[in-house]
C-alpha cells in the first residue's frame, strides 16, 4: 500500500488524477503527521487524535485509524518538502474538502495542550498552499480552538 500510493502520489505521469478513498484519508493523514511532528515532539496525544480524526472522517474503528496512521507516517517521512507534498495533496483533492483538512491540522496543532510556534506556522504556510486564505485559515483555527476548549491566549 505504501510504495503504490508514494507512486501515485507523485507520478509525474498522471498530476492531476485525483486521490480517492484511502489514498487520499493516508496523504491527508500524512499531512497530519508532518505538523505533528514539526515541533520534534511527536507525542502519544497527536498520535491518539490523528487517530480519532481519521476515524470520525470516515468512520473508520481505532484500530483500522491507527493502521491508516502507521502507513502516513511512514510516508510522511519519505515525502518530499512540505511545498512539493502540499501542492500534490491540493491538486489531487476536492475543494470542498480542503477547509476539513486545515480544520484537523489545526486540531493536531494543539493536540498535546501545547502551543508551538513551529506547528502554528507550518499550518499557517500549507494553509495557503491548500488555496485557503489568511482570513479563512483563522476562522477555522478559532472554530477549532472553541470545540476544543480552548482559550485564545
Amino acid at each position: 500500500m505504501f510504495r503504490n500510493l508514494m507512486s501515485r502520489l507523485f507520478d509525474q505521469e498522471s498530476p492531476s488524477s485525483q486521490l480517492q478513498g484511502t489514498d487520499a484519508e493516508v496523504a491527508i493523514a500524512a499531512l497530519l503527521v508532518r505538523v505533528a511532528r514539526a515541533d520534534d515532539h511527536y507525542t502519544a496525544q497527536e498520535e491518539a487524535r490523528i487517530d480519532q480524526i481519521l476515524a470520525r472522517r470516515r468512520g473508520l474503528d481505532l484500530n483500522e485509524a491507527a493502521e491508516h496512521r502507521a502507513a502516513a507516517e511512514m510516508i510522511e517521512g519519505e515525502a518530499p518538502d512540505t511545498v512539493r507534498f502540499t501542492r500534490q495533496i491540493k491538486d489531487r483533492i476536492p475543494l470542498d474538502d480542503r477547509s476539513g483538512v486545515l480544520a484537523a491540522m489545526w486540531e493536531i496543532t494543539y493536540a498535546d495542550g501545547e502551543r508551538s510556534a513551529d506547528e502554528e506556522s507550518l499550518v499557517r504556510l500549507v494553509a495557503g498552499l491548500l488555496g485557503i486564505n489568511d482570513r479563512d485559515s483563522a476562522l477555522i483555527r478559532q472554530r477549532v480552538l472553541t470545540d476544543l476548549g480552548i482559550a485564545e491566549g
